[in-house]
């Protein structure tokens, strides 16, 4: 039998995305022009300018140390550029101060209150903004993270797939412009993570919500988003669909980070599944689902 190529493995879910996106309006939401970023000498971003669409998934992908959380960081307003502008549906918000852009991020920590339960920091940001959402505009919420079960339980007592459903929950009755999550898949297993994923894309689409996700994983970033930001030394090396970065990838650097990673991967899970005592992918299933 013919093993699949790298292509053939992001072909059905690529399509999907195509299909959905093709839906979106072409408003141009997010407009970076010609950002850059440094501290002293040292040049961290160079030259950014790019669009992100309405209720587009975008990843920002590129190894430790590229400017990935820089640029997320300049998004929010946590940092300020040394040039260039940020602009939101034609409105300049370069010297906008962070608590005034109405973007939201979701830590890589969750960064969530032990001392309160699930439900209670879901709806702790309403405090000062009651209005923001809701009763019934919060339990919608709720039902799409798959939450209601869990809401009376403690923090630590959730598993690390939800805490991070609380987290983005928490994040989205607030009604964000723009949501932004700094590596929210890092500390995620298996199914757990593949099921992060979905109600990522779930928000993405019922929303319509704008999306920027920094990662420095491939897998993640050319299965979840609908365009990737991949950044090599505080440049951008290529920003486009998974399709085109897997068939056309722009340079040697996108090439070996991206398609190398890939085939590394699939290697590895064929010998699992082709060995002399592959493993039974429904008992995996199984193991992973009481966590989801």
């Amino acid at each position: 039998m013919r093993h699949a190529h790298v292509t053939d493995l992001l072909q059905t879910p690529f399509k999907m995305r195509v299909d959905e996106q093709t839906n979106q309006t072409d408003a141009q939401m997010l407009t970076l022009k010609h950002i850059n970023k440094s501290y002293g000498s040292r040049t961290i971003l160079s030259d950014i300018s790019l669009s992100i669409r309405k209720g587009e998934i975008v990843s920002i992908l590129g190894p430790s140390g590229c400017g990935k959380t820089t640029l997320l960081n300049l998004i929010l307003g946590l940092t300020q550029a040394t040039s260039g502008r940020i602009l939101f549906d034609g409105e300049d918000l370069t010297n906008v101060p962070m608590q005034k852009r109405g973007f939201n991020i979701v830590f890589q920590d969750f960064a969530l209150f032990p001392n309160l339960n699930a439900y209670e920091n879901i709806v702790y940001g309403l405090r000062n903004n009651p209005h923001a959402s809701t009763p019934e505009e919060v339990n919608d919420l709720i039902d799409l993270l798959g939450l209601k079960k869990h809401l009376h339980q403690r923090i630590d007592e959730l598993s690390g797939g939800q805490k991070q459903r609380v987290a983005i929950a928490r994040t989205l009755v607030l009604k964000p412009r723009i949501l932004l999550l700094d590596e929210p898949l890092s500390a995620l297993d298996g199914l757990i993570k593949e099921s992060i994923k979905e109600r990522i894309r779930q928000v993405a689409r019922q929303f319509q919500l704008t999306t920027l996700i920094v990662t420095h994983d491939p897998e993640e970033a050319l299965t979840l988003s609908d365009r990737v930001l991949i950044i090599n030394n505080g440049q951008i090396a290529q920003f486009a669909e998974p399709a085109t970065i897997i068939s056309k990838p722009a340079d040697d650097f996108v090439n070996d980070f991206i398609i190398s990673q890939l085939v590394v991967k699939r290697t590895n899970i064929l010998k699992l599944f082709s060995g002399p005592n592959p493993q039974n992918a429904s008992t995996i299933r199984a193991e992973a689902g009481a966590a989801l």
